[in-house]
């Protein structure tokens, strides 16, 4: 199968994954990138974030004409993992690839026991904690420099487990968290993203749009409980698959 036709289905799959659960596009991304397209470890991490930022944008607009998207909390979080991000982008380039790629995989299945084991929130008012939600966010950007994710994946089950806030409403404020932490990230890894392959980058990002307006819909017509396990048993997919990988 040619790469193009590659990239474009794993496009798809990853904006719909975005767009109907605020995140997971970059935890897919990597593997995609890496096993399906030929991308080392680092031009993979370098990559999905060119990819999910740009996404991402697209299905924040979306999901905030909607009203999900909490700004205050979003900021809070995102302000608090700016500096994180853009120290793990500056070393990101010295971590071995299986180091990496096992990393990506613990983080990966980490977030998925918490979102199985987390309840739904009550459909009342969110209180947000500062200092919870900026320590979260701290973290969140940490993560999100060295191993080149959005976040998402992790700030969905923040969201929703530490500051209780509604899972429709973690999936549209993850995407503003996705955004600010990826371009600070990228901002640390420019010389890296003029090497990428664009003529494989440019149509994945172009299906992964077209994907996430079809998961913000998918996201109005199935409940936040439903969507909370389906994006769990994803990430603990991929991660058994790339702890597999590191540890052979």
């Amino acid at each position: 199968m040619s790469a193009l036709i590659l990239a474009l289905a794993a496009g798809a799959v990853i904006g719909l994954a975005l767009g109907a659960l605020g995140g997971g596009g970059s935890v897919l991304a990597v593997p995609a990138l890496i096993y399906l397209l030929g991308f080392s470890p680092v031009g993979a991490t370098t990559a999905s974030l060119v990819i999910v930022t740009l996404t991402s944008v697209t299905a924040l607009v979306a999901h905030a004409r909607d009203g999900y998207v909490r700004w205050r909390t979003g900021l809070l979080f995102a302000a608090a993992g700016i500096g994180p991000a853009m120290v793990g982008g500056a070393l990101a380039g010295r971590v071995p690839a299986g180091v990496l790629t096992a990393a990506f995989g613990v983080v990966a299945g980490a977030a998925a026991v918490r979102m199985l084991r987390a309840r739904p929130a009550a459909e009342g008012a969110v209180t947000v904690r500062p200092g919870r939600a900026a320590a979260a966010g701290a973290g969140l950007g940490a993560v999100t420099g060295v191993l080149g994710v959005g976040g998402g994946f992790l700030a969905v089950p923040a969201l929703v487990g530490v500051l209780g806030m509604r899972m429709r409403n973690a999936v549209g404020t993850s995407l503003l968290v996705i955004t600010v932490n990826s371009l600070a990230a990228l901002s640390m890894r420019a010389g890296t993203v003029e090497g990428l392959d664009w003529a494989v980058v440019g149509p994945f990002v172009g299906a992964a749009i077209l994907g996430a307006w079809d998961g913000k819909r998918l996201a109005v017509r199935v409940s936040g409980y439903t969507l909370q396990r389906v994006f769990a048993m994803v990430l603990l997919t991929v991660a058994a698959f790339m702890l597999i990988d590191a540890l052979l």
